[in-house]
C-alpha cells in the first residue's frame, strides 16, 4: 500500500544554481534537495561559476551575486542563506516568499 501523503500544489519555479550539485555538497545542493523532497517542480538555471559578475539576472533581481536563488512565475525572486532557504521550503512556506522583498 502506498503511503498517504497530503496533496501539495505544484509550484513551478526557476532554480538558479551552480553547476556542482552532483557532488551532493554545498549551498545549491542543500536547497535542491529540499525542493526535491517536497515535490516542488523547478527548472534548473545553471549560472556561471566564475566570474560571479556574469550572473547578471541574479545580481539584477537580488542585488547579490550569491547562489542559490529562486525565481517565481510572477517574476519575484527569493534569496537567503541556503540553510534558511531549505528550512523555508521544508516548512511549506516557499510561496510566502513569492511576494516578499529580498532581505
Amino acid at each position: 500500500m502506498a503511503p498517504d501523503f497530503p496533496e501539495r500544489p505544484l509550484i513551478a519555479v526557476k532554480f538558479h544554481r551552480c553547476r556542482f550539485v552532483r557532488f551532493k555538497v554545498g549551498a545549491c545542493w542543500t536547497v535542491q534537495q529540499a525542493l526535491d523532497e517536497h515535490g516542488i517542480e523547478y527548472e534548473n538555471v545553471i549560472e556561471p561559476t566564475y566570474p560571479r559578475g556574469k550572473r547578471q539576472d541574479v545580481i539584477e533581481h537580488t542585488g547579490q551575486h550569491y547562489l542559490p536563488a529562486i525565481e517565481f512565475e510572477d517574476g519575484a525572486w527569493y534569496r537567503e542563506e541556503s540553510k534558511a532557504m531549505a528550512e523555508t521550503i521544508r516548512a511549506g512556506r516557499l510561496m510566502e516568499k513569492a511576494s516578499a522583498p529580498i532581505p
